[in-house]
């Protein structure tokens, strides 16, 4: 390779070099054109692509067409192919492109690239460039060299195209029906994703003695406009469809609209389970509209790290569905928290702001006790989260991630709940506040009949306040419920029948001797449950908080070891009770049938 000037490589060179090509091919031919020079032009056009990237690429085509009456030329069967000799060499120099590229098209077309203007100014202006079913494959390598690489030292292109032309414009790129694969080869494994159906429009692309230092372009453009419409991808595990609807974007605003985004399981919630072998969350995912606003484009080329302002999610529903019929995974599930799982994420991530609005949360279980399934919702949820981001512990400027939101639990009680998750702590520290208002207690059975054996009968929630501070072990902290006129039935599972049964005397003994039925009491003394709840190991998050308020839920309303154990000898009790006159009715019988023998 020749020592010619040190020049740096962005991601779009090859962008650079097709251009460079063809208006080689337009300045050749302006005054005349004949099947004689074609192999001339065939080797200016490979020549230039060669020292437009020293080397890196090489293109390669079968036919050449052009008219200069239309205006319009063409290529077909292009090719262009990096050489990894090179790519090595320039590794080695610390000089090699984050990004290296094979691209195969049909026909590369220009449509007006006015020659009159070529001829008289030695400016290029093409209309149209348009590129016919791509295929291209993008590896991606980051380099640590490229990370302090200053951008003033790479030369701007018209360093390479000022022996020839003047300026260089091209109104629109077209980049229609693309087949594009990215391989990530920061991993171990390499890891391959695909895209079809994917269209580029590049708008008024500028090369003169300006255009680089030029603030209100992005790569030389005023425009980057990306469009993907209908896009499938099966999981890895084979367990669920991402399916994407209507994808746009804009390089000029940063701004990324999705009309519709699901999570779609393959198989329904009952054989969910089944098919992966224990009981295990089933996600069925749908949000209507999604946007993410401030990207910086150019940071995810590079080194494709998202980075955006902003981020809306309006809406949906999130639905997870578990079947404890199923034996449970038994799989350590600490580490997975939030904040943990966001900072295992394999690409680099930070959204500054997301916003939810009317968004459908359900959590359901089908139990094996009750062979019912119950459920909890929180309907209609809106707030923020804030500082989403797994940026290196070392680098964090603001160490929280905050969550502000607001939702009606069973579609009824109003909840407003802040979570505080500490990006930083090793042991997966974070903390939780909320209030949830008035609602009617019956409204809580469709969860507390299948799931815990008792129904609400009557009772009228007035306020129920917590504050929690938990990490990868335990949670404390202090919960207060405020309610009224509570009254509850014990429920069982009879064989043959589908509907519970009302344990009588059970829950009269629960009413009588165990439930608070009134928070404050009588007096106004008002019982605070005091928290402190051990993680179970393979409890997901979601769990451990819903037991941790549960457990200050039982304090409040009556339900402490205490009363359990007096409750349990009360029961111990009339359960021999029963045995013993059953006994005795039993012995009864007996001596009514000796006694009624003929003697």
């Amino acid at each position: 390779m020749s020592k010619k000037v040190r020049k740096n490589y962005g991601t779009l060179k090859w962008v650079i070099g097709l251009l460079l090509f063809a208006f080689l091919l337009l300045m050749v031919t302006a005054g005349y054109f004949s099947a004689k020079l074609k192999p001339i032009v065939k080797t200016q056009i490979k020549e230039i692509v060669l020292d437009a990237t020293d080397s890196l690429y090489r293109i390669e085509f079968s036919e050449i067409s052009m008219n200069l009456i239309t205006g319009r030329a063409s290529l077909s069967d292009v090719k262009i192919i990096p050489d990894t000799s090179v790519f090595k060499q320039l590794i080695d120099e610390r000089r090699a492109p984050n990004n290296v590229y094979y691209i195969t098209l049909k026909k590369l077309g220009i449509k007006n690239f006015h020659p009159g203007r070529l001829l008289r100014h030695k400016k290029l202006k093409i209309d149209v460039l348009l590129f016919d079913n791509p295929d291209v494959v993008m590896i991606n390598q980051a380099f640590d060299f490229n990370e302090s690489k200053s951008e003033n030292a790479e030369n701007s292109p018209y360093h390479y195209i000022s022996k020839y032309l003047k300026e260089l414009k091209v109104s629109t790129i077209d980049l229609k029906n693309i087949s594009f694969k990215y391989v990530n080869n920061n991993l171990q494994v390499p890891e391959i994703d695909s895209i079809r159906n994917l269209n580029i429009t590049l708008k008024d692309w500028l090369i003169d003695s300006a255009s680089a230092r030029d603030k209100n372009r992005l790569y030389l453009l005023k425009d980057i406009i990306i469009n993907l419409n209908n896009y499938t991808y099966a999981t890895p595990d084979s367990l669920y469809h991402i399916n994407l609807n209507q994808l746009d974007f804009r390089g000029s605003s940063g701004k990324l609209n999705i009309k519709s985004f699901s999570v779609v399981p393959r198989y329904p919630e009952m054989q969910f389970g089944q098919a992966t072998g224990f009981a295990r969350d089933r996600f069925n995912i749908e949000m209507s509209d999604l946007s993410l606003e401030g990207i910086d484009l150019p940071l995810y080329v590079r080194k494709q790290e998202l980075y955006a302002k902003e981020m809306n999610i309006a809406n949906g529903f999130v639905e997870v569905f578990n079947n404890n019929m199923l034996e449970r995974e038994k799989v350590v599930k600490t580490g997975q928290y939030p904040q943990q799982l966001l900072q295992k994420a394999k690409g680099q991530l930070t959204v500054k702001q997301l916003n939810l609005n009317n968004v459908d949360i359900c959590y359901a279980e089908y139990d094996k006790q009750s062979h019912q399934k119950g459920k909890i919702t929180f309907e209609k949820t809106s707030g923020t989260i804030t500082n989403i981001t797994n940026t290196e512990k070392a680098k964090l400027k603001n160490p929280y991630m905050f969550a502000n939101l607001t939702s009606y639990m069973m579609g009824k009680g109003r909840l407003d709940v802040k979570f505080r998750f500490d990006l930083k702590a090793a042991d997966g520290a974070f903390s939780y506040q909320g209030v949830l208002g008035a609602m009617d207690g019956r409204e809580l059975n469709r969860i507390t009949k299948p799931l815990g054996m008792v129904e609400v009968k009557r009772g009228r929630i007035k306020k129920l306040e917590f504050d929690i501070k938990a990490n990868d072990r335990v949670a404390r902290g202090n919960l207060k419920f405020a309610f009224n006129g509570l009254s509850v039935a014990l429920l069982k599972k009879e064989e043959g029948r589908e509907r519970l049964v009302k344990k009588g005397f059970m829950s009269f003994l629960a009413n009588a001797m165990v439930i608070n039925s009134d928070n404050p009491n009588q007096v106004g003394v008002l019982v605070s449950a005091p928290i402190h709840y051990e993680r179970v190991k393979t409890a997901s998050f979601f769990n451990f908080v819903w037991r941790t308020l549960f457990q200050g839920i039982k304090y409040s309303v009556g339900v402490t070891a205490e009363k359990e154990n007096k409750i349990k000898n009360q029961i111990a009790k009339f359960e021999k009770m029963k045995t013993d006159r059953d006994k005795r009715r039993a012995e009864r019988q007996k001596r009514r049938t000796r006694q009624s023998q003929p003697r």
